[in-house]
């Protein structure tokens, strides 16, 4: 979650509340960031094992909200008071949180952890053309379409359409392609109508996981109404067919959430004041790359060709997307 703070180079960050940074170096914490996010979609596979999709994802709002809200508590941070932020936040919270993290944790009950943190880096890629529509100002230049073209194209190889066996599940590598478009219209909607609005430190993802929260009350009852065949209480699991048992499950989406969750907002925040908004976020770049890893050396999943070849050409199009315009030379 990017934060528009800056920070001189002279002078020490200062986190909210008149709080010191630590003096870890910013490239150590976004090295941390990515290796945090990029096992983000490890834990939600290993959360599978004895829990539901939106169970997951609820327990891993919850646990982050109330993380935020000490860290918010203990930096002296607020909330926004104003009615028209809130408004605009409970939007924004349906696109940064409930909807993506429930449509990855679905999404894996089909597909391999890497391959739900490639559909992750299609977020650039999406962006582009919600930009178009919400700001204005943006222009798409001929470097970024071509860019966004080739990426899909990338998007396309992964999927192998032309295959009839061999191919990933469509419907579930459908859904993270979905959770990270709406990462990119969360992210743009929040820049067009809340750009302007102070909110300053932790507060805003503070605010949007207590929306988030809001929102994932109600659809875990009326999921829990419609499965209580399967779960006692909207709070029970089911058993795991690998025969290990509930408690680590439960730790995996409980890390997912305090520390994937929450801590890592305070992380990139100190990214953010030491390096600015546009290397924090390049993070998005490498995540991909650490859910590959982890998904084939720890859980043992293996990716196809074209699955590799496709997640290259992905990323190098976000890259390309990221990269700054070019500035006319002065005469």
């Amino acid at each position: 979650m990017s934060a528009r703070v800056a920070a001189s180079p002279s002078v020490a960050p200062v986190a909210p509340g008149g709080m010191s940074a630590t003096r870890v170096p910013w490239q150590a914490k976004y090295l941390l960031l990515a290796l945090i996010w990029g096992s983000s979609f490890l834990l939600m596979k290993v959360g599978l094992r004895t829990m539901a999709p939106l169970q997951i994802s609820g327990l891993r709002i919850f646990a982050g909200t109330a993380t935020l809200l000490a860290l918010l508590a203990v930096t002296g941070g607020r909330l926004p008071r104003e009615r028209r932020v809130w408004g605009h936040l409970a939007v924004s919270g349906i696109f940064l949180t409930a909807l993506p993290f429930s449509l990855f944790a679905a999404g894996e009950v089909r597909v391999s952890s890497a391959l739900a943190g490639i559909g992750n880096a299609t977020t650039p890629l999406v962006a582009v053309f919600f930009a178009l529509v919400l700001l204005p100002s943006d222009r798409l230049s001929a470097r970024k379409l071509a860019a966004v073209l080739i990426g899909f194209v990338g998007v396309v190889v992964i999927m192998q359409p032309w295959e009839s066996t061999g191919r990933p599940d469509l419907l579930g590598f459908g859904m993270t392609l979905v959770a990270g478009a709406s990462y990119g219209l969360g992210w743009t909607y929040n820049r067009r109508f809340l750009g302007g609005a102070d909110l300053g430190g932790l507060s805003m993802p503070t605010a949007l996981l207590l929306v988030g929260s809001a929102l994932m009350v109600p659809v875990l009852l009326v999921w829990w109404l419609v499965s209580r065949d399967t779960y006692a209480a909207p709070w029970s699991g089911h058993v795991d067919l690998e025969g290990g048992g509930v408690l680590l499950p439960l730790l995996c989406v409980l890390g997912l959430g305090v520390v994937g969750t929450g801590l890592a907002y305070m992380l990139q925040f100190d990214v953010v004041r030491a390096a600015g908004a546009t290397v924090s976020t390049t993070v998005t770049y490498l995540i991909p790359v650490v859910s590959v890893l982890l998904g084939v050396v720890v859980l043992d999943e293996h990716l196809a060709w074209p699955q590799l070849l496709g997640a290259a050409i992905v990323l190098v199009s976000a890259i390309v997307i990221g990269l700054p315009a070019r500035r006319p030379k002065a005469a």
